[in-house]
């Protein structure tokens, strides 16, 4: 999973990136404005953690930016602005959720992950889907009752494709999901192919039906 954390307090986005890496979530940072805007048009992310007062501009302009890209993650302003009107004018044009400053890291957490489960898997924590089941919280996956022994990329790969069930999602996609910024210095994505090639196998030698489509020249598919 991925989030973009737009906050230009240095200590704070790093305490806030130290605490989601550990959870093995993939965060890039935005300092102002312009650099979330910019993020924005260009990737996807999961959530987006919003502060509102940026340098360069005013946090809250870029919820209209996220429709407007077509944008689905799930927003949680993070702001010190903790006046009646930011909270519900935020909540009016988009956002998910408002947190004021200071807070927990663990309740911002928490906040972050039943956000994502609403967005993504209807604020479900364990998907049964055909023989696979999978344990969003625990980060496991078990086919026929047995358990995968599957790296955090692979985990990750296999989430994401869930997420889009029935969906072409790009080798692009998957590469940017998987690695977010780093993507770009890629000469090419053979190493999209060799996760996706590595998770097929480790699904069908437990049992698992070819659930992972090749779409050639297009992408890949998760359907049952």
């Amino acid at each position: 999973m991925k989030i973009l954390i737009v906050e230009d307090e240095k200590s704070l986005a790093e305490s806030i990136t130290a605490y989601f890496s550990e959870t093995d979530y993939l965060c890039e940072l935005a300092p102002d404005y312009e650099s979330a805007s910019e993020k924005i048009a260009l990737h996807e992310y999961d959530c987006i953690l919003l502060d509102i007062t940026l340098p360069g501009g005013n946090g809250l302009k870029l919820l209209p930016e996220l429709k407007r890209h077509k944008k689905n993650a799930g927003v949680i302003i993070v702001s010190a602005k903790n006046s009646i009107d930011d909270k519900i004018k935020g909540l009016d044009i988009g956002a998910d959720d408002y947190l004021p400053k200071p807070f927990h890291l663990a309740e911002l957490g928490a906040r972050v992950n039943a956000l994502i489960r609403r967005k993504k898997f209807e604020g479900e924590t364990f998907l049964h889907i055909g023989s696979l089941q999978l344990d969003i919280a625990g980060k496991s996956v078990t086919i026929l009752n047995k358990k995968l022994d599957l790296t955090k990329s692979e985990f990750d790969l296999l989430l994401f494709l869930i997420s889009n069930k029935n969906k072409v999602v790009s080798k692009n996609a998957i590469g940017e999901h998987l690695s977010g910024d780093e993507a770009d210095r890629f000469d090419n994505f053979d190493f999209v192919y060799s996760h996706i090639k590595n998770l097929k196998k480790k699904m069908t030698e437990a049992g698992s039906t070819d659930c992972i489509k090749t779409i050639y020249g297009l992408g890949y598919k998760f359907e049952l």
